[in-house]
């Protein structure tokens, strides 16, 4: 049986934590976690804390984050005890792209939106998974129209890793419990109407009645809100 089906075997009947029990006690050396710091990373970050701290955590830092991200990976560290590596954008392809076509190209095109996100998330992400096997991710299949489909264990032929959706069930409302009862520390944008929270000139905080993805690069489409770190 090779590693992806003895994988879904094994988490298949799990809940979230023991998922990361397992990963922990029988994959680690196998596994990263990539966390953007929104409400579900949080919530498998403490997880992770909670299973010996086994698991190595990531988040990339694109050069445009909110001063609240930056601030909320030192108390996360801190207050769960954690570390998380950070890894940055080759800076002569930040040099080259704001040079060649300014600082705000993103809203131009989804092409040169997603040329950006390419730039300042995709290839850091490649370094970040360099031999890793497994990829644990905070999606939801409630988050928005493009991740409706996806499975709790699936292989992402992008990055050619295992990908692990440990909360792909929970509801907005199990990650809020969750974070409350815990007292997991958490960006304050949340409470400010920022339901998805990305880099600052690509979020706004949601109207009542939108859907919870519409504050992220708000001037696509549905069918188009991804950067290309998820497959659709």
């Amino acid at each position: 049986m090779n590693l992806f089906e003895n994988l879904k075997e094994r988490v298949e009947n799990l809940d979230s934590f023991e998922i990361i029990k397992v990963l922990s006690s029988e994959y680690a050396d196998k596994s990263v976690f990539a966390s953007s710091l929104g409400m579900e990373d949080q919530v498998i970050t403490q997880m992770i804390s909670q299973a010996n701290k086994k698991i190595k955590i990531f988040t990339l830092d694109t050069g445009r984050l909110f001063q609240e991200t930056y601030a909320l990976i030192d108390r996360t560290k801190e207050k769960l005890g954690v570390e998380i590596e950070v890894f940055f954008p080759d800076y002569k392809e930040v040099e080259k792209l704001t040079t060649q076509k300014g600082m705000n190209s993103f809203y131009n095109s989804i092409e040169d939106r997603k040329e950006c996100c390419h730039i300042r998330k995709i290839e850091p992400l490649k370094r970040a998974l360099n031999g890793a096997k497994i990829w644990v991710s905070g999606l939801r299949s409630a988050q928005s129209v493009t991740r409706k489909d996806n499975l709790k264990v699936e292989f992402d032929e992008t990055f050619g890793v295992i990908k692990l959706n440990p909360l792909l069930d929970w509801s907005l409302e199990d990650v809020e419990k969750y974070i409350k009862a815990s007292r997991i520390p958490y960006n304050p944008l949340h409470d400010n109407g920022f339901v998805s929270i990305g880099c600052m000139p690509c979020t706004r905080a949601i109207k009542e009645g939108e859907d919870i993805r519409a504050g992220r690069w708000w001037w696509e489409n549905p069918e188009q809100k991804e950067c290309g770190l998820h497959k659709r």
